[in-house]
């Protein structure tokens, strides 16, 4: 029997870019003691109470069908934490809660995108960007931000991709994954602007925003003419420890929420009641409860500046948000790749490689800062160490 194009075609020929994270994950199966900074996973739980609320609820029966566009309790806590933090007014009927961010961008993507339709991204990006597009059959373009620009995307070459391509939608994500930027105020009006000019919808992936070290955050829903142009994906995932649980949203127009509610009746028909009591109840913990998750990765962002600034074979990409730093390890004259491949080998160290996330981070590495401070540090010295050996 014959699958799907869209199923067999998901990663349009090539590799999904998890090759040294799996070489990793097959060496600790096998015994071997390996330092993990490949993936966005806190190396705390989640917290105590968040579960226990979670307990609670699913006692208290609320472990049956819940609604599929949300509680309405919470809908109305993800909605208020939105017009708060951009001014934009929004009420629950803005917003969708989805099995996690993931699900969000799938089906972001499925509203704005018929079949055979262009679906920009920036490169470098997060590795399920272009699946995800190709998942809903439209055609991923990627448009490149480039090491030189500090991989903030220009609007320019936005455009001109739009303009070619006669593009539907634009996939954004800031604070970044892989790079750790913060795209700044002038980029995302940049953006927007070139969202308007060409009539795209704006997909702002915006599971960060609570780790921004740098700037501010700025959702470029919140700019002018933009509410209607754009759908914010958002998930417990980062902000509260929560990515087990898979919780998110997606924050838009009332109309295209409207659709998108159909959606998820027809596939994954909502998310357990007792997981979004315990989503609630996170919320309602307040900003000071997601400042202390994030702190850990802004104390070991200062660790990553000060043990890179003690040497010249590694550079360091501005590191204004998200728990990952992106290093740049092209005076090795390794590709990220075959860099990452040698590490793990030789030093038992996992890190992802630039070109797990596109044709723009090539020649760099990702390094999660996901375990405790003393070994993070270690764990980064070796790299600097490994990186000078190869260099000289």
């Amino acid at each position: 029997m014959q699958l799907s194009s869209r199923i067999t075609g998901l990663l349009g020929g090539g590799s999904d870019g998890w090759g040294v994270f799996l070489r990793a994950r097959q060496m600790i199966a096998d015994g071997a003691d390996v330092t993990e900074l490949t993936i966005g996973e806190h190396d705390i739980r989640t917290a105590a109470p968040i579960l226990q609320d979670m307990h609670r609820a699913a006692l208290a029966g609320h472990t049956g069908y819940a609604a599929i566009p949300g509680t309405t309790d919470l809908r109305d806590a993800v909605a208020a934490r939105l017009q708060e933090r951009t001014g934009v007014p929004t009420t629950r009927d803005n917003v969708l809660i989805t099995p996690g961010g993931q699900s969000a961008l799938f089906a972001a993507h499925m509203a704005t995108c018929n079949p055979g339709d262009t679906a920009l991204y920036i490169d470098p990006y997060y590795a399920t960007y272009p699946g995800t597009i190709r998942g809903v059959s439209a055609l991923p373009h990627a448009v490149l931000a480039s090491a030189d620009d500090a991989f903030q995307p220009r609007p320019a070459a936005i455009a001109a991709a739009a303009k070619q391509t006669g593009a539907t939608s634009l996939l954004v994500n800031s604070p970044n994954n892989p790079t750790g930027v913060v795209y700044s105020r002038e980029t995302l009006e940049g953006i927007a602007q070139v969202c308007r000019d060409h009539n795209m919808w704006l997909i702002s992936d915006e599971v960060y925003d609570t780790q921004v070290w740098e700037g501010e955050h700025l959702s470029p829903r919140a700019l002018d003419g933009m509410a209607d142009h754009t759908l914010v994906v958002g998930s417990m995932s980062k902000s509260h420890a929560m990515t087990g649980s898979r919780c998110g949203w997606i924050v838009g127009p009332v109309d295209a929420i409207e659709h998108l509610t159909n959606l998820a009746t027809h596939t994954t028909y909502g998310v357990p009641g007792y997981i979004q009591d315990a989503a609630l109840f996170a919320l309602n913990q307040g900003t000071a409860f997601e400042t202390e998750i994030s702190a850990p990765f802004q104390r070991r962002r200062l660790l990553a500046q000060d043990i890179l600034a003690r040497q010249n074979a590694v550079s360091l990409v501005p590191a204004q948000g998200a728990m990952y730093v992106m290093l740049d390890i092209r005076s090795t004259g390794m590709t990220g790749e075959d860099f990452a491949y040698a590490l793990l080998e030789k030093h038992h160290i996992a890190v992802m490689p630039g070109e797990s996330f596109g044709e723009a981070a090539a020649g760099h590495i990702r390094v999660a800062m996901t375990i405790e401070d003393t070994r993070f540090a270690q764990a980064l010295a070796t790299v600097c160490d490994f990186a000078e050996a190869l260099a000289a």
